[in-house]
């Protein structure tokens, strides 16, 4: 069963900055990888625990969270979780 993606309003503001060919690459994470699958991600800890992580590029990621009860991920953040 196919998972429905929410965007938050920071994921938003974060895609916004994203360059045109890292966005398809998003997409492409989103649709074929997250919507499909969501829990392959790498399961995060401390401030973030209960969000999943997927890369998007060797610094920036794709942290989410699943609600299993609406088959809906919801796009935290798309760029570093790192703090930079």
């Amino acid at each position: 069963m196919t998972y429905e993606i929410r965007i938050t309003h920071q994921a938003k503001k974060d895609i916004e900055q994203l360059a045109p060919k890292l966005k398809n690459k998003l997409y492409a994470i989103l649709t074929t990888v997250i919507a499909e699958n969501p829990y392959v991600g790498k399961k995060l800890l401390g401030e973030l625990a209960g969000s999943y992580s997927y890369r998007l590029t060797f610094k920036d990621r794709i942290v989410c969270s699943i609600d299993d009860k609406k088959k809906t991920v919801y796009i935290e953040r798309a760029k570093t979780h790192y703090g930079d």
